[in-house]
């Protein structure tokens, strides 16, 4: 966890870190459609893997700024 919040300050610390949160964002966003596309356009009802796909994307879409944010408050 500690590698994970040194890389987190780092990009923090960096000019890139709007960068890196829309990557992080953009990302999110595409996985969130992946499993919205896979539950609509498939036979069966709701699937673990589009289920997976969508709450890994909004948290992918919403977590890197959040965490950003309190990096520099706190930091």
């Amino acid at each position: 966890m500690d590698e994970v919040l040194e890389a987190a300050e780092l990009v923090a610390d960096s000019e890139l870190e709007g960068v890196v949160v829309w990557l992080f964002r953009v990302i999110g966003i595409l996985l969130a459609l992946a499993g919205v596309g896979l539950w609509l356009f498939t036979q069966s009802g709701l699937l673990w893997l589009p289920a997976i796909l969508i709450a890994v994307g909004v948290l992918l879409a919403v977590i890197p700024g959040v965490l950003l944010e309190l990096l520099e408050l706190f930091g």
